[in-house]
């Protein structure tokens, strides 16, 4: 799965009664308790440590599925299990998706359509082993749009599931690049269609765009912000997102 693919949050446009748990934040704990517990399994030596593990995983696989309609806890259980390592291989971390903003001398925004969900987005990747970060952006605007760019400034740290970007742990970098060649072509496999975009025109639906469009144009102008990112919450498992 592409970052982006998956852009609105479990259940979106379903009508919730008041004081209910949002489906975002029970996919969020099920994820959490999933690596908690993935994670002990993973360092424990103790058979009667392992077996309250997977009692937890069961837990969160039954809490995920009540998140999302199409999960099944059984599967998603047998899954984890599946993915449990040993010692710092099983640690359990968000993956890592790498984006990239890039305009024009107009100050267009570049953006791809998705092939897999036809939201559009900026280009974006999983983090690949052997390269850094800003390696990975480069080498994904290169991927999905021809576009070459350099690399600039990392301008947001995001937490993809938090946010509802995703609905697996994710955290999302996202670079300001600067054009330096190329021609505008879509990867045939990963994209419908790119392009650059105004601001008054830009297409939809644009994924995540109230949390990381106005973080972006101000780059695009110039303005020289610090890196945007999401600050922590009072507590964190239930308190909102503050103003930044």
């Amino acid at each position: 799965m592409v970052p982006g693919s998956e852009q609105q949050p479990p259940h979106a446009g379903h009508s919730e009664p008041p004081h209910a748990v949002a489906a975002s934040d029970l996919l969020r704990w099920a994820e959490t308790l999933s690596a908690i517990a993935r994670t002990g399994m993973g360092f424990t030596q103790s058979l009667y440590e392992r077996e309250r593990f997977e009692e937890v995983l069961k837990v969160a696989a039954d809490i995920r599925s009540a998140a999302v309609e199409e999960a099944e806890a059984d599967a998603m259980f047998e899954e984890w299990l599946s993915t449990v390592g040993e010692g710092v291989a099983g640690y359990v971390t968000p993956k890592i998706a790498v984006a990239a903003i890039v305009a024009n001398a107009d100050k267009e925004i570049l953006l791809t359509q998705r092939a897999d969900s036809g939201v559009w987005l900026y280009p974006v990747g999983w983090a690949d082993v052997g390269y850094s970060p800003a390696e990975v952006a480069v080498k994904e605007v290169f991927e999905e749009t021809g576009i070459e760019v350099e690399v600039e400034a990392l301008i947001g740290c995001f937490d993809g599931l938090r946010l509802g970007f995703a609905r697996l742990p994710m955290y999302s970098l996202l670079f300001h690049c600067r054009i330096v060649g190329g021609e505008l072509q879509g990867h045939p496999l990963e994209t419908r269609a790119v392009g650059f975009f105004p601001r008054e025109a830009l297409p939809w639906p644009l994924a995540g765009a109230g949390r990381w469009l106005e973080t972006a144009l101000a780059a695009i102008d110039g303005e020289g912000r610090a890196c945007d990112f999401d600050p922590p919450r009072t507590p964190p498992w239930r308190g909102e997102i503050a103003p930044h």
